[in-house]
């Protein structure tokens, strides 16, 4: 027995995906009884923790600013996947599932992530100190993508209602390709040093190497953890949709909207960048915990938009895209708080609780609109 607790405490992080594939594959397109939403449950709470683990190995190995980048393009990889199945299984009730999902992700990555980055950089050293060269072009970034993709088909007129006409469409998912394409080039090639962590001194602030004590795994590991990564989060998203059912019938009984469903299965999505980042944070590296905000929020929108574009081409119905007047404020009210946290490069608790808040106020408009 001893024997076991240790096989299983020391190789912990490659059973579990393997585990959590396991379940996804055995209760895959079967309704779940109490014992079985248990059982999904936990697997999904140990394929998140798992995720985070092999991206923070993956991120040890490549260095920031790709650490980050690799965990946020994974997620969203997966997620867009998820919802262009959905929308092309649910039909007209996939209208607005696009739009939902996307917008949950921003607020949920640019509040409630970034909120919690800052929140918990503050705490540790009471003042959370972050590139605000990078951020700032981060923050831009999404502002952009959420304006053209989810704010400007509320006010066209070329086709009845927010939704997009067909060139409109294809504008915009060019558009969100390539600025997401130029940001990446920027992040990880022109400009690295502006998204590295950086710690603040008398003198200013200084660039730091991440974890440049620490023994950098090989490469043979770093492949290894890739691997079990796309396990992991292919389980995250996988069993979030499992138990997405038994969410909405729960969100039903308690005679909620059903725009909270979507708000809680982004949570469970995201849960493995809320952690990296906190957990980032606690470090002392709060610049790490921004970009994987910013940087799936980014993704989000950069990669979902075309993928529903080409996507709509097999969905009858509209595809709805704009936002509504309640949606708009919170998201014009995001970029404007964010761009005056970035503008100092530095932050306390207060600017940590704005961005909760907002999360909270974002939060309470979905169960209560």
């Amino acid at each position: 027995m001893g024997v076991m607790v240790r096989f299983c405490t020391r190789y912990w992080s490659v059973l579990i995906p393997l585990l959590a594939a396991v379940v996804l594959a055995g209760f895959w397109g079967r309704s779940l009884n109490g014992v079985g939403i248990a059982l999904v449950s936990v697997a999904l709470v140990g394929a998140v923790l798992a995720a985070v683990y092999h991206a923070e190995l993956i991120a040890h190995r490549v260095g920031e600013p790709f650490g980050s980048l690799i965990l946020a393009v994974a997620v969203t990889i997966i997620e867009v996947g998820l919802i262009v199945t959905l929308m092309l299984s649910s039909g007209d009730k996939a209208a607005s599932l696009a739009r939902d999902t996307v917008f949950a992700a921003v607020m949920i990555t640019c509040n409630g992530i970034f909120g919690l980055s800052l929140l918990v950089g503050a705490l540790r050293r009471r003042v959370a100190v972050f590139n605000a060269e990078g951020t700032g072009a981060a923050l831009a970034t999404v502002a952009t993508l959420a304006t053209l993709s989810l704010v400007l088909p509320t006010f066209t007129t070329s086709e009845p209602g927010p939704v997009f006409s067909a060139s409109q469409l294809i504008f915009a998912a060019v558009a969100s390709l390539v600025l997401y394409g130029v940001f990446v080039m920027v992040q990880t090639v022109r400009h690295p040093d502006d998204f590295l962590p950086v710690e603040g001194g008398a003198e200013g602030d200084v660039v730091l190497d991440d974890d440049e004590h620490e023994e950098r795994p090989t490469g043979k590991q770093a492949l290894r953890s890739l691997g079990l990564l796309l396990v992991a989060l292919v389980g995250v998203v996988g069993l979030a949709k499992l138990v997405s059912p038994s969410i909405e019938s729960g969100v039903e009984s308690a005679g909620l909207p059903h725009s909270a469903v979507g708000v809680v299965i982004a949570m469970l999505v995201l849960l493995p960048e809320t952690i990296a980042a906190v957990r980032a944070a606690r470090r002392d590296r709060v610049q790490i915990g921004l970009n994987l905000a910013l940087g799936s929020a980014m993704a989000s929108i950069g990669l979902t938009i075309p993928a529903v574009a080409l996507a709509s081409v097999w969905i009858e119905g509209p595809l709805m895209l704009g936002l509504g007047a309640t949606q708009m404020v919170l998201l014009a009210l995001t970029v404007v708080v964010g761009a005056l946290t970035v503008v100092p490069g530095r932050a306390t608790l207060l600017q940590g609780c704005v961005h909760l808040v907002l999360f909270s106020g974002f939060v309470f408009l979905a169960v209560s609109p």
